[in-house]
């Protein structure tokens, strides 16, 4: 079952059905800092990006705080849901998230993603490339990958210096570094809103150390 992201009210907590509306949050201040993104994508442009992991890695929750960054802090629409296969830890799982300055109203699964992230690299495939559009980046948690046009980068070692469980937050980190879509401060907001308060400090330290290493 797809979980939808709604609208809601500003101030609350961004829990996983969801949906955040640009027009909703019209008085909240919009940054600056993304007005050369907007540039890029052509203004009125979707971004889409699907998310591999398996079940307990935390796609879906990259996937929904990425849409909740977006479209609280940055006023512009997100949409983020999740596709699972067999219920269970450890099988495979998809989410997808999409951006959009307009009203995103194409809510099935994204065929064709400007960014696949991919939290286990034994999700890899050479055929993930046919899921891209063109000029589409793929990101992987991974020592192996040695490939041009992938980014690799090893989250495996972040998340054991600051003893994470997963790599998720790391990999939302490495996504603003690249596609400049999102601000670091406006994921560490997003995550002030949606995760426990014990794990926040962490998780952001996260995002800043992989938005770091990419940005050396």
């Amino acid at each position: 079952m797809k979980h939808i992201l709604r609208a809601r009210a500003p101030g609350n907590r961004c829990n996983k059905r969801e949906f955040f509306s640009a027009e909703d949050f019209a008085n909240i201040t919009r940054q600056k800092s993304r007005k050369a993104f907007l540039k890029n994508q052509g203004g009125n442009s979707m971004t889409e990006i699907r998310w591999h992991g398996r079940g307990g890695l935390g796609a879906f929750t990259a996937a929904r705080l990425l849409g909740c960054a977006v479209s609280l802090y940055e006023g512009k629409y997100a949409l983020a849901f999740p596709s699972f296969g067999p219920e269970r830890r450890g099988a495979p799982v998809r989410a997808f998230t999409k951006l959009s300055s307009k009203p995103v109203l194409d809510r099935s699964e994204t065929e064709k993603a400007d960014y696949i992230i991919i939290l286990d690299d034994t999700l890899y495939s050479d055929s993930l490339k046919n899921l891209l559009k063109s000029n589409g980046k793929i990101i992987v948690n991974s020592r192996k990958i040695a490939d041009e046009n992938i980014i690799a980068f090893d989250c495996d070692s972040i998340a054991r210096e600051l003893r994470l469980p997963t790599v998720n937050t790391i990999l939302l980190g490495i996504f603003s570094a690249v596609s400049g879509a999102v601000s670091v401060k406006d994921i560490e907001r997003s995550i002030d809103g949606y995760m426990p308060e014990k794990i926040r400090e962490k998780n952001k330290q996260a995002v800043r150390k992989s938005t770091e290493e990419v940005l050396k």
